[in-house]
């Protein structure tokens, strides 16, 4: 999946938004970047379908030998969708963290925290200054 048309947050989250039934549904992962800074990774915590998430609150964990780091909703909304099959299978986030490493779908019920992630070069630009 080409990551021009995600937006990112400055938690290392990654969104990609779509219509479905005349609502937003964002789809939710942890950035590639993150990932590989995170390395071995042995645990992650879903969030619970129906939860009512905010967007800058923590929603999940992920785990790794050195680190644990909880996941931070990027939009507020309703969980309506985990990936059951990700915490089974944790190199799918280093094999693409894009297409088969999304972590949740949020029925989006406030959009306005989207004015606040970046686009790809702001993303990237970030994490160059984050060394």
């Amino acid at each position: 999946m080409s990551t021009d048309n995600l937006l990112f947050a400055k938690t290392h989250e990654w969104v990609k938004v779509e219509e479905a039934d005349g609502a937003k549904i964002a789809t939710v992962g942890i950035s590639a970047h993150a990932i590989e800074a995170l390395n071995d990774l042995v645990y992650l915590e879903l969030p619970e379908v129906g939860k009512e998430v905010t967007a800058g609150e923590s929603f999940g964990e992920i785990e790794s030998v050195k680190a644990v780091s909880d996941i931070y909703a990027p939009v507020t909304g309703e969980v309506v969708e985990a990936n059951t099959a990700l915490p089974d299978n944790l190199d799918s986030l280093h094999d693409d963290a894009y297409v088969n490493g999304w972590i949740a779908k949020i029925k989006i019920t406030d959009d306005s925290a989207l004015g606040g992630l970046m686009d790809k070069a702001g993303y990237e630009k970030m994490c160059q200054e984050e060394g």
